[in-house]
């Protein structure tokens, strides 16, 4: 079946120039999908702060770049070969797929399909671009481009959901709070009595907090300098809150103070700061502690205190918090469904599509945990 819609859209989305350059709302030329490709019209959009690091050019800088990878929207057309959806589904999309054939897949291990890798270069599986912008290429974000009014997705980064999921849950669960959450539920394997220590509290962070407490965490630390995130980390089930700030003591010492000078079992690092990911490690048991690295930074090269990893401890990376999409976030949906998950404490702003050159100042603002774009 050839694609179901096949002319070319012109319409706005938020668009990167180079780094440091700010963001532009320009108007994008989305053509039609090809071979199992779907395209959608983005009913809302959420930011993330990899796509400020997408913005400026990590991890590789390819520009003009349409900006974007939380959202949620319906399905405007369909190409050949596309089976499961059709026009007008709700559907939202995941940089990580899950064909559920190959060795990764197929494995308990980890998240990473080896058949449909995740997209870094901005291009579709064919080695080519979807948009143009006055007839210059235009990059896509990951695996998409949320930013945008319309955009064009491989079947396989493609989540189809309950058209009744309310739009706002679709949108966070898309990437920043589930990855999070999945860091703590799904990636160590927490157990029972375990102690965390969360580094960040952003969506990410948040996240982490409530899938500690979902395994069964008892003491869960929350560290961010920004005070007015304490209640945000009480609201998902935050014990403690150090802010480094308010004390000359190294991060470390004091987690070890309030866990009986031994550390906690599990450190969930959500900033990708060189710095804090060295007190991630320090924070952990000796011979035991385990960190689970989250967060990503434009620094692609960190030193690691190696002296704290031979004495028995583990650093692992994470990747959409080792969630495998099909499988995964259905459950999480469930458990928003059931109000086990409320993410209605995420929201801080929402502003139009035609506003998103003001991501960034939002983003300064003390009290900003997630900013809604009402495409």
């Amino acid at each position: 079946m050839s694609s179901t819609n096949s002319h070319v859209i012109t319409c706005k989305g938020i668009v990167s120039w180079g780094k440091g350059e700010p963001l532009k709302v320009e108007e994008i030329q989305v053509e039609p999908p090809k071979l199992y490709e779907v395209r959608v019209k983005m009913l809302y959009a959420s930011v993330c702060h990899t796509d400020l690091l997408l913005a400026n050019g990590f991890p590789i800088p390819v520009f003009p770049r349409v900006i974007g990878h939380e959202g949620v929207g319906v399905v405007e057309s369909i190409g050949e070969g596309v089976t499961g959806l059709r026009e007008g589904d709700l559907v939202i999309p995941t940089y990580v797929a899950e064909c559920r054939t190959c060795e990764n897949c197929m494995s308990e291990k980890t998240n990473l399909c080896l058949k449909y890798p995740t997209r870094y270069n901005g291009l579709m599986l064919d080695g080519s671009s979807r948009m143009t912008i006055g007839g210059q290429t235009a990059y896509h974000a990951l695996s998409c481009s949320t930013w945008c009014q319309y955009m064009v997705i491989n079947l396989n980064f493609l989540l189809k959901i309950d058209p009744k999921t309310p739009l706002l849950n679709a949108t966070f669960l898309s990437c920043g709070f589930s990855t999070g959450y999945g860091a703590a539920w799904k990636e160590p394997m927490l157990q029972n009595a375990s102690s965390v220590a969360v580094f960040g509290l952003g969506p990410v962070g948040l996240g982490a907090i409530k899938g500690a407490k979902s395994r069964g965490a008892i003491k869960v630390i929350g560290i961010d300098k920004n005070p007015m995130k304490e209640a945000k980390g009480q609201a998902f089930g935050m014990t403690d809150f150090i802010n480094p700030e308010q004390s000359d003591k190294p991060i470390a010492e004091l987690v070890k103070d309030l866990t009986g000078g031994m550390g906690v079992d599990y450190s969930l690092e959500c900033t990708g700061v060189p710095l804090l990911i060295n007190q991630a490690i320090q924070s952990t048991k000796l011979g035991t502690g385990k960190i689970i690295q989250i967060g990503a930074a434009e620094e692609a090269n960190v030193n690691i205190n190696i002296l704290e990893l031979l004495f028995g401890r583990t650093l692992k990376g994470s990747i959409f918090g080792g969630l495998k999409p099909k499988t995964d976030l259905p459950i999480i949906f469930e458990k928003c469904k059931n109000r086990e998950i409320q993410l209605d404490e995420l929201k801080s702003h929402e502003i139009k599509l035609e506003d998103g050159n003001k991501v960034s100042e939002l983003l300064k603002q003390p009290d900003c945990v997630k900013i809604l774009i009402n495409i």
